[in-house]
């Protein structure tokens, strides 16, 4: 069976939580001794999972930037292609997701994947054209994220939206010229809040499918957020109202 890496304190120990058994070893750089390590160390032998103390040369070489912050994990299997026809069959409460339309920095969409597990999002969709994918980089910035929230990359966005739609999910888009608040408008439960890249913004397609724009009120100087900023100020309002 194939293996792959996955590294920073997050992202190891949120395999542990969550899959221990897909874990088949576990490089800790040897000089690390705080807290931190020994509780992770804690965890795996707890779960029986061998243990390789290494040195932090060796650890640069197998994380792609480097910031491994001493511990590096060999899994089972590539990550799960999620479907999204799986997820919502699935729910037993309103669908709630996050659409990314032309993200292709791996940091920002990490850090969309952290806000969406943060605000409880059932899946996050992305197109396979014009997006980055959920990389080695995107899932170490995740923070453990990409092991826990479904990633789902379609063909056609603008299909999928309206394959959305007729599952009775309401489509909210993001664009600064909207000329709905987003705290004064108004949506039903189950919803698919899309956010295009920093700049550009949604697609025109994306845009015409959706079924209401809101934007975020600016009170300062800069006229946009980072994306993944926004998706947090999106979400955590979209998830206050389901509570």
């Amino acid at each position: 069976m194939s293996s792959r890496l996955i590294y920073g304190f997050h992202a190891v120990i949120s395999k542990l939580r969550h899959d221990p058994g897909s874990i088949k070893e576990i490089m800790v750089d040897a000089t690390r001794q705080d807290a931190r390590a020994r509780d992770l160390l804690k965890h795996a032998e707890l779960q029986d999972i061998r243990i390789i103390a290494t040195d932090g040369k060796r650890l640069d070489g197998m994380a792609p930037d480097g910031k491994h912050q001493g511990v590096v994990a060999r899994i089972e299997g590539g990550r799960k292609v999620a479907h999204l026809d799986d997820v919502l069959d699935t729910l037993e409460e309103p669908a709630f997701l996050l659409m990314l339309d032309g993200i292709t920095d791996p940091r920002n969409l990490g850090a969309c994947l952290r806000v969406a597990d943060a605000a409880g999002v059932h899946a996050v969709i992305a197109p396979k054209d014009r997006a980055v994918g959920l990389t080695d980089v995107a899932a170490k910035t995740a923070c453990g994220a990409a092991e826990t929230v479904p990633y789902v990359m379609v063909t056609n966005l603008a299909r999928t939206l309206r394959e959305l739609q007729e599952r009775d999910i309401w489509v909210i888009g993001t664009a600064g010229e909207a000329e709905s608040d987003l705290y004064a408008a108004e949506w039903p439960k189950a919803t698919a809040w899309v956010l295009g890249a920093e700049g550009e913004g949604m697609r025109r397609l994306t845009r015409e499918n959706c079924d209401q724009l809101v934007k975020i009120p600016m009170h300062g100087s800069v006229e946009s957020l980072n994306v993944s900023v926004a998706a947090g100020v999106c979400l955590f309002e979209a998830r206050r109202r389901l509570a």
